[in-house]
């Protein structure tokens, strides 16, 4: 196995300041991936673009904003003429009762999560071509019946039908698209679940810790050796999977 999976091929992460963004967008630059990564904050994008490497182009953007994809190809067009891989990772995360759902919530989430990552695959295509690969954050949350997951399952469960389909359609061209669904992992996103107070995300980590047969939680590199894989030559005839890195969670 090549050590250099990535060499000469321009790789964009969305959302690639924190978490499985972070961990893999600095795993494509060591195996010689040209990285370009996006993030709202721009204190910790800058903190991340020093971490990938030099060489990589921090974009801020917001994923949930049609006119900040649209800005951030247009960057890509004019520094690097194309994308060769698209890692799709920005989220969002929320629960909620069905009861306590707001329209408010739903869209919040939705937008990032299930809309922004579509149109930023749609985008994306204008600057790809044959052999070029997609793949997308999903979560074992799109097959598990968690109670309070209403919002985030529905947009990962669609996210998952929007890879499916995009493979389909995509083939021909030479395309790939997959999804790479976590389990209980360890990055900022558990903290920032909305609308969340900081006891009930320590009772939310140790109940995902308890319900994982591996009886902890996963770590951000573990993930990104999933994505970079299924992102490589070595997965040349994968596509429309959904590869869950669970710690045993939605297959045991």
């Amino acid at each position: 196995m090549s050590n250099m999976r990535f060499k000469d091929k321009v790789v964009v992460v969305i959302g690639g300041n924190s978490g499985i963004g972070l961990s893999s967008a600095k795993a494509f630059a060591a195996e010689g991936g040209t990285v370009v990564i996006t993030g709202r904050d721009p204190k910790t994008l800058e903190a991340a673009a020093r971490e990938v490497g030099e060489g990589t182009l921090a974009l801020r953007s917001d994923v949930s904003s049609l006119a900040d994809q649209d800005a951030l190809i247009e960057a890509v067009r004019a520094k690097h003429g194309r994308i060769d891989v698209l890692f799709v990772n920005a989220g969002i995360g929320t629960f909620a009762p069905v009861r306590g759902v707001t329209t408010e919530l739903w869209d919040q989430v939705h937008d990032v999560n299930l809309r922004g990552a579509f149109f930023a695959a749609q985008k994306a295509l204008a600057l790809m071509g044959r052999g070029g690969s997609i793949v997308f954050t999903g979560s074992i949350g799109s097959v598990m019946r968690a109670p309070g997951n209403v919002i985030y399952a529905a947009a990962k469960a669609g996210l998952r039908a929007v890879a499916r389909i995009m493979a389909c359609e995509l083939v021909e061209e030479g395309i790939r698209v997959n999804v790479v669904s976590p389990g209980a992992t360890e990055t900022p996103l558990i903290n920032r679940n909305l609308d969340m107070p900081p006891e009930a995300v320590q009772a939310l980590r140790e109940m995902m810790i308890n319900n994982t047969p591996m009886k902890r939680m996963g770590n951000p590199d573990e993930t990104a050796r999933a994505v970079l894989f299924l992102a490589s030559d070595e997965a040349s005839f994968i596509t429309g999977v959904d590869l869950f890195v669970d710690g045993g969670v939605a297959g045991l």
